[in-house]
């Protein structure tokens, strides 16, 4: 049978590579963001924000980051696992409002990863830290297409696919695996896609707990001596900081509250912040492993709070 023999999650926000000098190019960018109401903000933000706001507390936060980015990428070689399966949002990089399912398993033969042709501002700083990436690494095909129709026989309504946009190569979640955990791997990866973002077909917390433990039992249930991790890539709070969202998040992913994370306010996890579901999806497959947090960073960016909860944590 597989093992999970590693759970690790981590924020892939942009202002985990955005150097912290250049923190201040995604403030501009969200005072000028059309999606946000910069100016209500601002007068709804809590005072003392500046105090967040400081040289001192961006270089501190980002290297926190920094470290627990490196730490993640240690424990993972050290698990040696033989197949990484990555939990992680699509953005409308593979999948568009004509047809956009809740949960997809990407079954195709590798996974490419394209650079984009060109980046300015914001997105350029956060490239210029990316870590060079090979044209494609290795996928598993035959466990993808495996957890397709075990999740199925779970009552899961699993969308499939074999192939990815030429043009746009696997979603910004899954490639933070090789631009900054381990570029040069060539363990398989099965990349599980969960539509967080665009409602009204988000899964639920619950459901993505369920799709969790669903997901353990397929894997537990896989012919041969397999060892697996588990990763969620995104979250937590953004773009506008919700710490308490946050640290609630983060204490029942600690004390194994599955009725607490069950529980999350739907209505909360929006945009960005609905990442968390990857984290709780992740929290079913990993029930019966201790979690170990690196750190919770909460990345104010601007007096209207906006910025992002950065969090970084394993289980074995």
């Amino acid at each position: 049978m597989a093992r999970i023999v590693l759970g690790l999650a981590a924020s892939h926000s942009p202002q985990v590579s955005v150097p912290w000098t250049e923190w201040h190019l995604l403030r501009e960018k969200d005072e000028t963001d059309p999606r946000l109401d910069y100016p209500a903000l601002l007068r709804r933000a809590r005072p003392g924000l500046e105090e967040e706001l400081t040289p001192a507390k961006w270089q501190e936060r980002y290297a926190a980051c920094q470290q627990a980015v490196a730490t993640l990428g240690q424990v993972l070689r050290e698990a040696a696992p033989d197949v990484i399966v990555v939990l992680g949002d699509d953005q409308h990089e593979q999948f568009l409002d004509d047809n956009l399912p809740a949960v997809a398993i990407y079954h195709g033969r590798s996974i490419p990863v394209r650079r984009p042709a060109e980046a300015r501002g914001w997105k350029a700083a956060e490239a210029a830290h990316w870590a060079e990436t090979a044209e494609a690494y290795p996928a598993a095909p035959e466990l993808a297409e495996y957890l397709i129709e075990a999740l199925t026989l779970e009552e899961f309504d699993v969308a499939r696919s074999n192939r990815l946009r030429e043009e746009v190569g696997i979603g910004h979640a899954f490639s933070f695996l090789y631009r900054r955990l381990w570029p040069d791997t060539t363990v398989p990866v099965v990349p599980i896609m969960l539509n967080t973002y665009y409602p009204p077909n988000q899964p639920t917390p619950k459901r993505c707990y369920a799709l969790g433990r669903a997901l353990r039992r397929a894997l537990e249930a896989w012919d041969g001596d397999t060892r697996v991790a588990v990763m969620a890539s995104g979250g937590l709070s953004h773009v506008i900081l919700d710490e308490a969202l946050d640290r609630v998040t983060l204490e029942a992913l600690q004390q194994k509250d599955a009725a607490r994370l069950c529980a999350l306010p739907r209505a909360k996890l929006r945009g960005g912040t609905s990442e968390i579901l990857s984290w709780v999806a992740l929290a079913g497959a990993t029930e019966p492993m201790a979690m170990t947090l690196l750190t919770y960073t909460p990345g104010y960016r601007s007096p209207a709070a906006t910025g992002c909860g950065m969090a970084f944590a394993y289980w074995q």
